[in-house]
């Protein structure tokens, strides 16, 4: 790191990101990302924002300003989608989102005269695909992951689906029926390659957001407000262009769903890098092969984005030459493109041995992460704010349904006396 960026709001800012149980590991390539997106005095005062949604008035609390300029502030700071602001019950939060899914892509969701975007995906590219320290950190570390694979719908008849007791969490299409907001965006992994000059033919337009995060987001311009219909004939479009469907890591208030091509997408390209570590979370399902079907013409291995699939040798006497599908079960995310590819009925969705369940919703998952990651403390002892008790009764809440393993592990990155007392006197009532 050079001399003349240590000493500026930059690293305090970089300080605060990693405060977040997906962080972004410091380097030359990161402080200039932050440059492009933030002010020094942006920084700065990023910097001293907590974890949790706060309000205008925790705001200018910890600025020391009026709530008229720290109002003023926050709204540059939304408008720019660097924070998140959602009106709840008739109060406005604001919440600073994780670089990854997070700012990062907010930055290049739609065309933008403000910042550099060429030199901003340059740089992108540089930090998260050239160098590795920040997609090991991102999907490397701990067991819940960011996001989860949705199984691609037409692979699986509607009576099959009844079989194979498929939850409406699971679907795309009941996501997008369900939610209070729908919002459409620029992709941002293929409008980053546009600029490199390496994107895919693939739609652009297509990437969805839900719930809090589109309403914020379609406040200031930053997606598009969708209709139910419109939405799922984009989720079509997504099919025929055979790209999967990479979405929140939740069962509830799922925030968002990317349409990944294998090429320009980095989910896709960190499951590629890193499959055995099982950087995504793969769907409950896996192709299941017939060989006497297979004829062994490689539309399944083409279009698996994550290289599961192979050709491999049928060991047919009569036909020395002939090649079948070999599927790789340990890298297979169970998106079921392969299955729609196949012409000849080769293969077909079955249940995996084992179901993934994802958490219930983002605190359960934000939980889960800062424990598994060794940052629980972060979220409980918040410094830059007073902790709210609703939070914290959340927060608390989520941990005593966690399996004694994960709770051993809070109470050891806490220390708290009573975070102890309150686990053995559950372990002791449950007993």
């Amino acid at each position: 790191m050079s001399h003349h960026l240590v000493k500026t709001g930059y690293t305090g800012l970089v300080e605060r990101l990693n405060r977040f149980s997906q962080g972004a590991p410091p380097s030359e390539s990161l402080f200039k990302i932050l440059k492009v997106l933030f002010s020094e005095r942006d920084a700065a005062m990023v910097s001293q924002l907590p974890i949790r949604p706060f309000s205008v008035k925790r705001a200018a609390r910890i600025w020391k300003l009026s709530e008229v300029e720290t109002r003023k502030i926050l709204e540059d700071l939304a408008e720019r989608a660097i924070l998140l602001d959602v009106e709840k019950d008739g109060v406005q939060t604001y919440i600073l989102p994780p670089p990854m899914i997070g700012f990062f892509e907010f930055s290049l969701m739609r065309l933008r005269g403000d910042i550099d975007q060429k030199a901003l995906s340059e740089l992108l590219h540089q930090y998260v695909h050239v160098e590795d320290d920040f997609l090991k950190a991102l999907f490397m570390t701990g067991e819940t992951q960011v996001g989860r694979i949705f199984f691609h719908e037409p692979a699986i008849p509607e009576p099959d689906a009844v079989s194979l007791c498929i939850l409406d969490y699971e679907r795309a299409t009941e996501v997008i029926k369900t939610a209070a907001h729908r919002g459409i965006s620029l992709c941002y992994c293929r409008h980053k390659m546009a600029h490199l000059g390496r994107d895919c033919d693939a739609p652009k337009e297509i990437c969805m957001t839900f719930n809090e995060p589109a309403q914020a987001l379609i406040k200031h311009h930053h997606a598009r407000s969708v209709s139910k219909e419109e939405c799922l004939d984009l989720l079509q479009a997504a099919w025929d262009h055979k790209l999967v469907q990479f979405g929140s890591n939740v069962r509830e208030g799922i925030g968002f769903i990317c349409n990944c091509c294998g090429c320009c997408c980095e989910a896709m390209a960190s499951a590629r890098r890193f499959g055995l570590m099982h950087p995504i979370h793969t769907t409950n399902f896996l192709p299941a092969l017939w060989d006497e079907k297979c004829k062994g013409c490689g539309r399944c291995v083409s279009v698996c984005p994550v290289a599961a699939m192979s050709l491999v040798t049928a060991n047919d006497p009569r036909k020395p030459k002939r090649k079948k599908a070999h599927l790789n079960e340990d890298i297979c995310l169970g998106c079921g493109l392969c299955v729609r590819e196949c012409q000849d009925g080769a293969i077909a969705l079955k249940e995996r041995a084992q179901r993934v369940i994802p958490p219930l919703n983002a605190v359960h998952q934000a939980v889960v992460m800062a424990i598994e990651r060794g940052k629980l403390q972060n979220l409980i002892f918040d410094n830059q704010a007073l902790m709210s008790h609703r939070f914290m009764a959340a927060i608390l809440g989520t941990i005593l349904k966690l399996p004694p393993v994960k709770q051993l592990m809070a109470s050891e990155q806490v220390k708290s006396r009573y975070l102890e007392a309150l686990l053995r006197r559950v372990g002791m009532s449950a007993g």
